[in-house]
Protein backbone atom coordinates (compact mmCIF):
# COMPACT_ATOMS: atom_id res chain seq x y z
CA UNK A 1 0.00 0.00 0.00
CA UNK A 2 1.36 3.45 -1.09
CA UNK A 3 2.21 5.76 1.78
CA UNK A 4 0.49 9.17 2.05
CA UNK A 5 3.81 10.93 1.48
CA UNK A 6 4.56 8.93 -1.66
CA UNK A 7 1.02 9.44 -2.96
CA UNK A 8 1.37 13.19 -2.63
CA UNK A 9 4.68 13.06 -4.53
CA UNK A 10 3.06 11.11 -7.37
CA UNK A 11 0.14 13.56 -7.60
CA UNK A 12 2.49 16.52 -7.46
CA UNK A 13 4.67 15.02 -10.17
CA UNK A 14 1.62 14.32 -12.31
CA UNK A 15 0.33 17.89 -11.94
CA UNK A 16 3.77 19.34 -12.76
CA UNK A 17 4.03 17.10 -15.77
CA UNK A 18 0.61 18.13 -17.01
CA UNK A 19 1.44 21.80 -16.53
CA UNK A 20 4.72 21.34 -18.39
CA UNK A 21 2.82 19.61 -21.18
CA UNK A 22 0.04 22.23 -21.33
CA UNK A 23 2.20 25.33 -20.82
CA UNK A 24 3.09 25.82 -24.50
CA UNK A 25 -0.59 25.57 -25.42
CA UNK A 26 -1.60 27.99 -22.65
CA UNK A 27 1.11 30.40 -23.79
CA UNK A 28 -0.06 30.17 -27.37
CA UNK A 29 -3.65 30.82 -26.26
CA UNK A 30 -2.60 33.86 -24.20
CA UNK A 31 -0.59 35.11 -27.14
CA UNK A 32 -3.58 34.55 -29.43
CA UNK A 33 -5.84 36.45 -27.02
CA UNK A 34 -3.37 39.35 -26.91
CA UNK A 35 -3.19 39.37 -30.72
CA UNK A 36 -6.99 39.30 -30.85
CA UNK A 37 -7.21 42.29 -28.47
CA UNK A 38 -4.65 44.12 -30.58
CA UNK A 39 -6.58 43.34 -33.73
CA UNK A 40 -9.74 44.75 -32.14
CA UNK A 41 -7.94 47.92 -30.93
CA UNK A 42 -9.42 51.04 -32.46
CA UNK A 43 -7.04 53.74 -33.67
CA UNK A 44 -8.75 57.12 -33.24
CA UNK A 45 -7.07 60.10 -34.90
CA UNK A 46 -8.09 63.32 -33.17
CA UNK A 47 -7.06 66.86 -34.17
CA UNK A 48 -7.82 69.74 -31.83
CA UNK A 49 -6.72 73.31 -31.13
CA UNK A 50 -3.36 73.76 -29.40
CA UNK A 51 -3.56 73.62 -25.58
CA UNK A 52 -7.28 72.87 -25.75
CA UNK A 53 -7.65 69.80 -23.54
CA UNK A 54 -6.47 68.89 -20.04
CA UNK A 55 -3.02 67.31 -20.16
CA UNK A 56 -3.01 66.35 -16.47
CA UNK A 57 -0.06 66.51 -14.04
CA UNK A 58 -1.80 68.97 -11.73
CA UNK A 59 -0.12 69.93 -8.49
CA UNK A 60 -2.02 68.81 -5.40
CA UNK A 61 -2.74 72.42 -4.44
CA UNK A 62 -4.60 72.83 -7.75
CA UNK A 63 -7.29 70.41 -6.55
CA UNK A 64 -10.78 71.83 -7.10
CA UNK A 65 -12.46 71.09 -3.79
CA UNK A 66 -16.18 71.20 -4.48
CA UNK A 67 -18.75 70.24 -1.86
CA UNK A 68 -19.77 67.36 -4.15
CA UNK A 69 -16.19 66.03 -4.31
CA UNK A 70 -12.68 66.90 -5.44
CA UNK A 71 -11.70 67.30 -9.09
CA UNK A 72 -8.08 66.97 -10.21
CA UNK A 73 -6.28 66.10 -13.43
CA UNK A 74 -3.67 63.51 -12.58
CA UNK A 75 -3.30 61.91 -16.02
CA UNK A 76 -4.02 63.47 -19.40
CA UNK A 77 -7.60 63.43 -20.64
CA UNK A 78 -6.43 61.26 -23.53
CA UNK A 79 -5.01 58.55 -21.24
CA UNK A 80 -8.06 58.68 -18.99
CA UNK A 81 -10.35 58.27 -22.00
CA UNK A 82 -8.44 55.25 -23.32
CA UNK A 83 -8.69 53.62 -19.90
CA UNK A 84 -12.39 54.52 -19.46
CA UNK A 85 -13.32 53.27 -22.91
CA UNK A 86 -11.79 49.82 -22.26
CA UNK A 87 -13.40 49.57 -18.83
CA UNK A 88 -16.78 50.66 -20.21
CA UNK A 89 -16.93 48.90 -23.57
CA UNK A 90 -14.27 46.18 -23.35
CA UNK A 91 -12.47 47.43 -26.44
CA UNK A 92 -9.07 49.05 -26.47
CA UNK A 93 -8.70 52.41 -28.19
CA UNK A 94 -5.51 54.25 -29.05
CA UNK A 95 -5.84 57.99 -29.57
CA UNK A 96 -3.40 59.58 -31.99
CA UNK A 97 -3.67 63.22 -30.94
CA UNK A 98 -2.64 66.20 -33.13
CA UNK A 99 -3.17 69.95 -32.94
CA UNK A 100 -3.68 72.96 -35.22
CA UNK A 101 -3.33 76.71 -34.78
CA UNK A 102 -6.20 78.22 -36.81
CA UNK A 103 -9.24 76.99 -38.69
CA UNK A 104 -7.45 77.79 -41.92
CA UNK A 105 -4.46 75.70 -40.81
CA UNK A 106 -6.75 72.74 -40.20
CA UNK A 107 -8.43 73.14 -43.58
CA UNK A 108 -5.06 73.31 -45.33
CA UNK A 109 -3.93 70.18 -43.49
CA UNK A 110 -7.02 68.33 -44.71
CA UNK A 111 -6.56 69.68 -48.23
CA UNK A 112 -2.95 68.46 -48.29
CA UNK A 113 -4.07 64.95 -47.39
CA UNK A 114 -3.80 64.66 -43.61
CA UNK A 115 -6.41 62.17 -42.40
CA UNK A 116 -8.29 62.45 -39.11
CA UNK A 117 -11.39 60.84 -37.65
CA UNK A 118 -12.47 63.57 -35.24
CA UNK A 119 -11.62 67.29 -35.45
CA UNK A 120 -12.74 70.40 -33.55
CA UNK A 121 -13.11 73.46 -35.84
CA UNK A 122 -15.11 76.65 -35.22
CA UNK A 123 -18.64 77.26 -36.43
CA UNK A 124 -17.86 78.79 -39.85
CA UNK A 125 -15.41 76.00 -40.66
CA UNK A 126 -17.98 73.41 -39.56
CA UNK A 127 -20.39 75.04 -42.02
CA UNK A 128 -17.76 74.92 -44.77
CA UNK A 129 -17.07 71.22 -44.17
CA UNK A 130 -20.82 70.55 -44.18
CA UNK A 131 -21.20 72.42 -47.47
CA UNK A 132 -18.42 70.34 -49.00
CA UNK A 133 -20.08 67.14 -47.66
CA UNK A 134 -16.96 66.07 -45.81
CA UNK A 135 -18.68 65.12 -42.56
CA UNK A 136 -20.29 62.00 -41.14
CA UNK A 137 -23.55 62.66 -39.24
CA UNK A 138 -23.77 61.77 -35.58
CA UNK A 139 -25.50 58.45 -34.96
CA UNK A 140 -29.02 58.08 -33.55
CA UNK A 141 -27.49 56.30 -30.55
CA UNK A 142 -25.49 59.45 -29.71
CA UNK A 143 -28.78 61.27 -28.97
CA UNK A 144 -30.28 58.49 -26.82
CA UNK A 145 -30.90 60.13 -23.42
CA UNK A 146 -31.58 56.78 -21.77
CA UNK A 147 -27.91 55.82 -22.18
CA UNK A 148 -26.15 57.05 -19.02
CA UNK A 149 -22.85 57.25 -20.93
CA UNK A 150 -24.28 59.81 -23.36
CA UNK A 151 -23.05 62.71 -21.27
CA UNK A 152 -23.27 65.20 -24.14
CA UNK A 153 -26.97 65.01 -24.94
CA UNK A 154 -27.85 64.71 -21.26
CA UNK A 155 -25.72 67.68 -20.26
CA UNK A 156 -25.48 70.20 -23.12
CA UNK A 157 -26.78 73.67 -22.29
CA UNK A 158 -30.33 74.10 -23.65
CA UNK A 159 -29.28 77.55 -24.91
CA UNK A 160 -26.40 76.12 -26.92
CA UNK A 161 -28.40 73.16 -28.19
CA UNK A 162 -31.12 75.50 -29.50
CA UNK A 163 -28.49 77.37 -31.54
CA UNK A 164 -27.13 74.12 -33.00
CA UNK A 165 -30.63 72.88 -33.80
CA UNK A 166 -31.93 76.17 -35.25
CA UNK A 167 -29.03 76.84 -37.62
CA UNK A 168 -28.80 74.94 -40.89
CA UNK A 169 -26.42 74.48 -43.76
CA UNK A 170 -27.96 73.31 -47.03
CA UNK A 171 -31.07 72.20 -45.16
CA UNK A 172 -29.08 70.20 -42.57
CA UNK A 173 -28.98 71.16 -38.90
CA UNK A 174 -25.62 71.87 -37.30
CA UNK A 175 -26.64 69.64 -34.42
CA UNK A 176 -26.94 66.60 -36.68
CA UNK A 177 -23.25 66.83 -37.57
CA UNK A 178 -21.53 68.74 -34.76
CA UNK A 179 -21.33 68.36 -30.99
CA UNK A 180 -20.26 71.54 -29.24
CA UNK A 181 -17.09 71.68 -27.16
CA UNK A 182 -16.30 75.25 -26.04
CA UNK A 183 -18.04 78.56 -26.74
CA UNK A 184 -17.66 82.24 -26.02
CA UNK A 185 -17.79 85.75 -27.40
CA UNK A 186 -15.26 88.30 -28.60
CA UNK A 187 -14.51 91.60 -26.92
CA UNK A 188 -11.85 93.94 -25.63
CA UNK A 189 -9.60 93.27 -22.65
CA UNK A 190 -8.46 96.66 -21.39
CA UNK A 191 -6.58 98.47 -18.66
CA UNK A 192 -9.23 100.61 -16.89
CA UNK A 193 -6.49 102.99 -15.73
CA UNK A 194 -5.73 103.91 -19.35
CA UNK A 195 -8.89 103.12 -21.34
CA UNK A 196 -12.43 104.00 -20.31
CA UNK A 197 -15.21 101.41 -20.35
CA UNK A 198 -17.01 103.52 -22.97
CA UNK A 199 -13.98 103.48 -25.28
CA UNK A 200 -13.53 99.72 -24.85
CA UNK A 201 -17.22 99.11 -25.57
CA UNK A 202 -16.85 99.90 -29.27
CA UNK A 203 -14.86 98.27 -32.07
CA UNK A 204 -13.74 101.79 -32.97
CA UNK A 205 -11.27 101.61 -30.08
CA UNK A 206 -8.95 99.71 -32.46
CA UNK A 207 -8.35 102.87 -34.48
CA UNK A 208 -8.54 105.35 -31.59
CA UNK A 209 -5.49 107.67 -32.00
CA UNK A 210 -5.51 108.35 -28.25
CA UNK A 211 -4.06 104.86 -27.81
CA UNK A 212 -1.71 104.78 -30.78
CA UNK A 213 0.68 101.80 -30.74
CA UNK A 214 -1.00 100.51 -27.58
CA UNK A 215 -3.67 98.17 -28.98
CA UNK A 216 -3.48 94.74 -30.59
CA UNK A 217 -5.80 93.11 -33.13
CA UNK A 218 -6.22 89.51 -34.24
CA UNK A 219 -3.94 88.25 -37.02
CA UNK A 220 -6.60 86.38 -38.96
CA UNK A 221 -8.94 87.58 -41.64
CA UNK A 222 -12.30 86.49 -40.21
CA UNK A 223 -11.94 87.95 -36.72
CA UNK A 224 -10.42 91.20 -37.99
CA UNK A 225 -13.03 91.51 -40.73
CA UNK A 226 -15.82 91.10 -38.14
CA UNK A 227 -14.38 93.82 -35.90
CA UNK A 228 -13.87 96.19 -38.84
CA UNK A 229 -17.46 95.73 -40.03
CA UNK A 230 -18.64 96.56 -36.52
CA UNK A 231 -16.55 99.74 -36.52
CA UNK A 232 -17.53 101.06 -39.96
CA UNK A 233 -21.23 100.32 -39.34
CA UNK A 234 -21.24 101.54 -35.74
CA UNK A 235 -23.82 104.29 -36.24
CA UNK A 236 -26.25 101.93 -37.96
CA UNK A 237 -25.80 99.01 -35.56
CA UNK A 238 -26.30 101.11 -32.43
CA UNK A 239 -29.21 103.20 -33.72
CA UNK A 240 -32.53 102.85 -31.90
CA UNK A 241 -34.31 102.17 -35.19
CA UNK A 242 -32.04 99.19 -35.99
CA UNK A 243 -31.93 97.72 -32.48
CA UNK A 244 -35.70 97.91 -31.92
CA UNK A 245 -36.64 96.03 -35.10
CA UNK A 246 -38.49 92.75 -34.61
CA UNK A 247 -36.03 91.05 -36.98
CA UNK A 248 -33.00 92.60 -35.27
CA UNK A 249 -31.06 89.34 -34.86
CA UNK A 250 -31.44 88.34 -38.51
CA UNK A 251 -30.48 91.82 -39.70
CA UNK A 252 -27.51 91.93 -37.34
CA UNK A 253 -26.18 88.66 -38.73
CA UNK A 254 -26.67 89.92 -42.28
CA UNK A 255 -24.84 93.20 -41.59
CA UNK A 256 -21.95 91.58 -39.71
CA UNK A 257 -21.38 89.12 -42.57
CA UNK A 258 -21.74 91.71 -45.35
CA UNK A 259 -19.26 91.13 -48.19
CA UNK A 260 -20.52 93.66 -50.72
CA UNK A 261 -17.59 95.16 -52.72
CA UNK A 262 -18.12 98.60 -51.20
CA UNK A 263 -18.11 97.10 -47.69
CA UNK A 264 -14.88 95.19 -48.38
CA UNK A 265 -13.29 98.42 -49.65
CA UNK A 266 -14.32 100.26 -46.48
CA UNK A 267 -13.06 97.40 -44.30
CA UNK A 268 -9.71 97.49 -46.10
CA UNK A 269 -9.41 101.23 -45.57
CA UNK A 270 -10.37 100.88 -41.90
CA UNK A 271 -7.94 98.02 -41.26
CA UNK A 272 -5.17 100.03 -42.88
CA UNK A 273 -5.94 102.77 -40.36
CA UNK A 274 -5.87 100.14 -37.62
CA UNK A 275 -2.56 98.76 -38.88
CA UNK A 276 -1.10 102.26 -38.66
CA UNK A 277 -2.55 102.76 -35.18
CA UNK A 278 -2.12 99.40 -33.46
CA UNK A 279 0.87 97.86 -31.68
CA UNK A 280 0.62 94.57 -33.59
CA UNK A 281 -1.48 91.96 -35.30
CA UNK A 282 -1.27 88.87 -33.08
CA UNK A 283 -2.71 85.43 -32.42
CA UNK A 284 -1.44 84.64 -28.94
CA UNK A 285 1.10 87.27 -27.84
CA UNK A 286 -1.58 89.84 -26.95
CA UNK A 287 -2.19 88.12 -23.61
CA UNK A 288 1.40 88.59 -22.48
CA UNK A 289 1.49 92.14 -23.88
CA UNK A 290 -1.54 93.07 -21.75
CA UNK A 291 -0.11 91.47 -18.61
CA UNK A 292 3.27 93.21 -18.98
CA UNK A 293 1.64 96.55 -19.80
CA UNK A 294 3.05 96.85 -23.32
CA UNK A 295 -0.48 97.51 -24.56
CA UNK A 296 -3.61 98.94 -22.93
CA UNK A 297 -6.28 97.13 -24.96
CA UNK A 298 -6.42 93.80 -26.75
CA UNK A 299 -9.03 92.31 -29.10
CA UNK A 300 -9.63 88.95 -27.48
CA UNK A 301 -11.67 85.76 -27.38
CA UNK A 302 -13.42 85.51 -24.02
CA UNK A 303 -11.54 82.37 -22.93
CA UNK A 304 -8.18 84.05 -23.46
CA UNK A 305 -9.59 87.13 -21.75
CA UNK A 306 -10.19 85.06 -18.60
CA UNK A 307 -6.62 83.77 -18.68
CA UNK A 308 -5.23 87.28 -19.22
CA UNK A 309 -7.16 88.77 -16.31
CA UNK A 310 -6.24 85.84 -14.05
CA UNK A 311 -2.54 86.28 -14.77
CA UNK A 312 -2.74 90.04 -14.27
CA UNK A 313 -4.48 89.53 -10.91
CA UNK A 314 -1.49 87.51 -9.72
CA UNK A 315 0.63 90.63 -10.26
CA UNK A 316 -1.98 92.89 -8.61
CA UNK A 317 -2.66 94.40 -12.02
CA UNK A 318 -6.38 94.85 -12.70
CA UNK A 319 -7.76 94.36 -16.20
CA UNK A 320 -11.39 94.33 -17.37
CA UNK A 321 -13.44 92.97 -20.28
CA UNK A 322 -15.90 94.86 -22.47
CA UNK A 323 -18.31 93.67 -25.15
CA UNK A 324 -18.65 96.11 -28.09
CA UNK A 325 -22.06 97.73 -28.29
CA UNK A 326 -22.24 97.23 -32.07
CA UNK A 327 -22.07 93.42 -31.92
CA UNK A 328 -20.02 90.58 -30.55
CA UNK A 329 -19.15 87.37 -32.33
CA UNK A 330 -20.58 84.34 -30.55
CA UNK A 331 -18.28 81.49 -31.49
CA UNK A 332 -18.35 77.74 -31.03
CA UNK A 333 -15.78 75.04 -31.39
CA UNK A 334 -17.36 71.67 -32.04
CA UNK A 335 -16.46 68.05 -32.65
CA UNK A 336 -17.17 66.69 -36.13
CA UNK A 337 -16.33 63.36 -37.75
CA UNK A 338 -14.68 63.31 -41.18
CA UNK A 339 -15.69 60.97 -43.98
CA UNK A 340 -12.08 60.51 -45.06
CA UNK A 341 -11.26 59.12 -41.62
CA UNK A 342 -14.38 57.53 -40.15
CA UNK A 343 -15.86 56.37 -43.45
CA UNK A 344 -18.31 53.59 -42.60
CA UNK A 345 -16.23 52.16 -39.78
CA UNK A 346 -18.76 51.65 -36.98
CA UNK A 347 -16.06 50.92 -34.38
CA UNK A 348 -14.26 54.21 -35.14
CA UNK A 349 -17.51 56.17 -35.04
CA UNK A 350 -18.44 54.64 -31.70
CA UNK A 351 -15.04 55.54 -30.26
CA UNK A 352 -15.24 59.07 -31.68
CA UNK A 353 -18.67 59.70 -30.19
CA UNK A 354 -17.52 58.17 -26.90
CA UNK A 355 -14.57 60.61 -26.89
CA UNK A 356 -17.05 63.49 -27.15
CA UNK A 357 -19.19 62.02 -24.39
CA UNK A 358 -16.23 61.42 -22.07
CA UNK A 359 -15.19 65.07 -22.44
CA UNK A 360 -18.79 66.05 -21.70
CA UNK A 361 -18.89 64.32 -18.30
CA UNK A 362 -19.20 66.99 -15.60
CA UNK A 363 -15.88 66.32 -13.84
CA UNK A 364 -14.02 66.25 -17.16
CA UNK A 365 -15.78 69.42 -18.29
CA UNK A 366 -14.50 71.12 -15.14
CA UNK A 367 -10.97 69.81 -15.73
CA UNK A 368 -10.92 71.10 -19.31
CA UNK A 369 -12.37 74.50 -18.36
CA UNK A 370 -9.86 74.90 -15.53
CA UNK A 371 -6.94 73.87 -17.73
CA UNK A 372 -7.69 75.94 -20.84
CA UNK A 373 -9.81 78.80 -19.45
CA UNK A 374 -12.63 78.56 -21.98
CA UNK A 375 -16.31 77.85 -21.28
CA UNK A 376 -17.79 74.45 -22.06
CA UNK A 377 -21.10 74.13 -23.90
CA UNK A 378 -22.06 71.64 -21.20
CA UNK A 379 -24.21 72.92 -18.33
CA UNK A 380 -24.52 69.48 -16.73
CA UNK A 381 -28.23 68.70 -16.89
CA UNK A 382 -29.13 66.98 -13.62
CA UNK A 383 -25.49 67.09 -12.53
CA UNK A 384 -25.00 70.33 -10.60
CA UNK A 385 -21.20 70.27 -10.46
CA UNK A 386 -20.63 72.73 -13.32
CA UNK A 387 -22.74 75.45 -11.71
CA UNK A 388 -21.03 74.57 -8.42
CA UNK A 389 -17.67 75.05 -10.14
CA UNK A 390 -18.73 78.46 -11.49
CA UNK A 391 -19.66 79.48 -7.95
CA UNK A 392 -16.36 78.04 -6.65
CA UNK A 393 -14.51 80.29 -9.14
CA UNK A 394 -16.52 83.49 -8.82
CA UNK A 395 -18.84 83.37 -5.81
CA UNK A 396 -18.39 85.98 -3.08
CA UNK A 397 -16.74 85.06 0.20
CA UNK A 398 -18.98 84.93 3.24
CA UNK A 399 -19.36 88.39 4.74
CA UNK A 400 -18.40 90.28 1.56
CA UNK A 401 -20.46 93.45 1.33
CA UNK A 402 -20.26 94.67 -2.28
CA UNK A 403 -21.95 91.79 -4.10
CA UNK A 404 -24.20 91.36 -7.11
CA UNK A 405 -26.59 88.55 -8.03
CA UNK A 406 -25.48 87.24 -11.42
CA UNK A 407 -28.22 85.33 -13.24
CA UNK A 408 -27.12 82.38 -15.41
CA UNK A 409 -30.52 80.83 -15.96
CA UNK A 410 -30.40 81.44 -19.73
CA UNK A 411 -27.46 79.02 -19.96
CA UNK A 412 -28.36 76.42 -17.34
CA UNK A 413 -32.15 76.20 -17.59
CA UNK A 414 -34.47 75.46 -20.48
CA UNK A 415 -37.34 77.42 -18.94
CA UNK A 416 -35.07 80.02 -17.30
CA UNK A 417 -36.49 79.58 -13.81
CA UNK A 418 -35.74 82.71 -11.82
CA UNK A 419 -33.58 82.39 -8.74
CA UNK A 420 -32.35 78.84 -9.38
CA UNK A 421 -29.15 79.62 -11.28
CA UNK A 422 -27.73 82.71 -9.60
CA UNK A 423 -24.18 83.31 -8.43
CA UNK A 424 -23.76 85.95 -5.74
CA UNK A 425 -20.47 87.43 -6.90
CA UNK A 426 -18.25 90.35 -5.87
CA UNK A 427 -19.55 93.39 -7.76
CA UNK A 428 -16.13 94.05 -9.30
CA UNK A 429 -16.32 90.61 -10.98
CA UNK A 430 -19.43 91.45 -12.98
CA UNK A 431 -17.38 92.97 -15.82
CA UNK A 432 -14.30 90.88 -15.42
CA UNK A 433 -13.68 87.09 -15.45
CA UNK A 434 -17.25 86.06 -14.66
CA UNK A 435 -18.56 88.31 -17.42
CA UNK A 436 -16.09 86.85 -19.93
CA UNK A 437 -16.70 83.25 -18.82
CA UNK A 438 -20.50 83.52 -18.78
CA UNK A 439 -21.64 86.69 -20.58
CA UNK A 440 -24.87 88.33 -19.46
CA UNK A 441 -28.05 87.74 -21.42
CA UNK A 442 -27.94 91.41 -22.45
CA UNK A 443 -24.46 91.01 -23.99
CA UNK A 444 -25.53 87.81 -25.76
CA UNK A 445 -28.55 89.63 -27.22
CA UNK A 446 -26.26 91.56 -29.58
CA UNK A 447 -24.20 88.56 -30.65
CA UNK A 448 -23.83 87.29 -34.19
CA UNK A 449 -22.20 84.23 -35.70
CA UNK A 450 -19.68 84.26 -38.53
CA UNK A 451 -21.33 82.49 -41.44
CA UNK A 452 -19.52 80.39 -44.00
CA UNK A 453 -18.51 82.49 -47.00
CA UNK A 454 -18.69 80.99 -50.47
CA UNK A 455 -15.64 80.71 -52.73
CA UNK A 456 -16.11 84.12 -54.33
CA UNK A 457 -16.63 85.90 -50.99
CA UNK A 458 -13.64 84.12 -49.46
CA UNK A 459 -11.42 85.09 -52.40
CA UNK A 460 -12.49 88.73 -52.08
CA UNK A 461 -11.84 89.08 -48.35
CA UNK A 462 -8.58 87.12 -48.59
CA UNK A 463 -7.33 89.57 -51.22
CA UNK A 464 -8.39 92.43 -48.98
CA UNK A 465 -6.41 90.85 -46.14
CA UNK A 466 -3.32 90.48 -48.32
CA UNK A 467 -3.61 94.15 -49.22
CA UNK A 468 -3.81 95.10 -45.55
CA UNK A 469 -1.07 92.83 -44.23
CA UNK A 470 1.41 93.18 -47.09
CA UNK A 471 0.77 96.68 -48.37
CA UNK A 472 -0.44 99.79 -46.59
CA UNK A 473 -0.87 103.15 -48.30
CA UNK A 474 -0.42 104.84 -44.92
CA UNK A 475 3.15 103.51 -44.73
CA UNK A 476 4.21 105.28 -47.94
CA UNK A 477 6.16 108.54 -47.24
CA UNK A 478 4.93 111.82 -48.71
CA UNK A 479 8.02 112.24 -50.92
CA UNK A 480 7.16 108.94 -52.67
CA UNK A 481 3.68 110.25 -53.47
CA UNK A 482 5.29 113.47 -54.77
CA UNK A 483 7.58 111.48 -57.09
CA UNK A 484 4.66 109.36 -58.28
CA UNK A 485 2.65 112.52 -58.97
CA UNK A 486 5.57 114.17 -60.79
CA UNK A 487 6.18 111.04 -62.87
CA UNK A 488 2.50 110.95 -63.75
CA UNK A 489 2.55 114.57 -64.88
CA UNK A 490 5.70 114.08 -66.96
CA UNK A 491 4.22 110.98 -68.51
CA UNK A 492 1.02 112.84 -69.36
CA UNK A 493 2.98 115.75 -70.96
CA UNK A 494 5.11 113.38 -73.05
CA UNK A 495 2.02 111.48 -74.17
CA UNK A 496 0.32 114.70 -75.28
CA UNK A 497 3.45 115.85 -77.18
CA UNK A 498 3.74 112.46 -78.85
CA UNK A 499 0.08 112.55 -79.83
CA UNK A 500 0.42 116.10 -81.24
CA UNK A 501 3.54 115.14 -83.22
CA UNK A 502 1.76 112.10 -84.59
CA UNK A 503 -1.30 114.19 -85.45
CA UNK A 504 0.75 116.84 -87.28
CA UNK A 505 2.64 114.19 -89.16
Amino acid sequence: MMSEKKRRRVISGFVCGMLAFLFPFLWLQMDADAESDKAKEVILRVCNWEEYIDLGDWDEEETIDLDSGNVIGESSMIEDFERWYYETYGVRVKVEYSTFGTNEDLYNMLTLGDTYDLVCPSEYMIMKLMTEEKLVPLSEEFFDKSDKNNYYINGVSPYIRSIFDNNEMNGKKWGDYAAGYMWGITGIVYNPEEVSEKEASSWKVLSNPAHRRQITIKDNVRDSYFAAVGAIKSDLLTSEEFVSRSDYKDNLEMEMNDTAPETIDKVQEYLQDVKDNCYSFETDSGKADMITGKVVANYQWSGDAVYTMDQADEDDFTLAFAVPEESTNIYFDGWVMLKDGIGKDAAKQHAAEAFVNFNSRADNVIRNMYYIGYTSVISGGDDGRILEYADWCYGAEEGEEEVTDYDLSYFFSEDEKEGEYIITAPTEQVYRQLFAQYPTKEAISRSSIMVCFDEEQTKAINQMWINVRCYNIHDIPGWVWALVGAAGCIGAVLSIRKWKASYRG
